[in-house]
């Protein structure tokens, strides 16, 4: 899931924009291009949607510890994680191997530790992974549905399939793997929080970040 991100700005028209022709845009900014208005994956305000909140705690729960209690629920009601839930360096390799085919490099999990919001042993956080999703979402919303899509959701952002079930359905053979996609994309994230970290430093009165939502978990 490569992005390249070009603001830290909520409003700027600077945003990378999809190169997919497939892709409907209703809207010309990332995040807002569903073509159903009542499914986009970030806010007016350019922070990620209730909708896709509730999208990304049900696959933070899936690999997440403590375990949640309906966590081996089969059926499509959504899961919620418990409080103080993080992955740890297993549930990390799970949940990239389920979403893009390969584990992440150690390179890529000590750039996760040093810049997103983690556990005092390093374990990533339910505001470090939105805060992953807020930032690839505003450069390439695309490759978010593509994550969604693989853990069973559609474009109306609704649970329509298990993962097991997919499994069932589809031989390891077929499957793809894309683990160059997330190392790109959490490069340019790491890039991204560095830069902006540095430029709130200099400038803490006009720096505005554009992670609002994320923050609050």
């Amino acid at each position: 899931m490569p992005f390249t991100v070009v603001s830290v700005s909520d409003n700027s028209d600077s945003r990378v924009q999809s190169p997919r022709p497939g892709t409907p845009e209703p809207s010309s900014r990332q995040g807002r291009r569903n073509a159903q208005p009542d499914a986009q994956l970030l806010d007016d305000d350019g922070t990620i949607s209730e909708k896709l909140e509730a999208c990304l705690k049900h696959i933070f729960t899936k690999y997440c510890v403590p375990a949640s209690p309906s966590s081996d629920h089969i059926g499509h009601s959504l899961l919620t994680p418990p409080e103080g839930a993080y992955l740890t360096q297993q549930g990390l390799d799970a949940w990239a191997r389920d979403t893009n085919g390969a584990p992440f490099s150690q390179e890529t999990k000590d750039e996760l530790i040093e810049f997103l919001d983690v556990t005092v042993d390093g374990g990533l956080t339910l505001k470090g992974f939105m805060q992953i999703y807020q930032l690839q979402t505003e450069n390439d919303e695309e490759e978010t549905w593509r994550d969604l899509s693989c853990h069973g959701f559609d474009r109306s952002l609704t649970l329509v399939s298990t993962r097991r079930e997919d499994e069932l359905d589809q031989s390891p053979a077929t499957r793809e793997p894309t683990s160059s996609r997330t190392v790109d994309a959490l490069s340019s994230c790491m890039f991204f929080m560095s830069g902006a970290m540095a430029y709130s430093a200099e400038f803490p009165i006009l720096y505005v970040g554009s992670t609002s939502r994320a923050n609050n978990f």
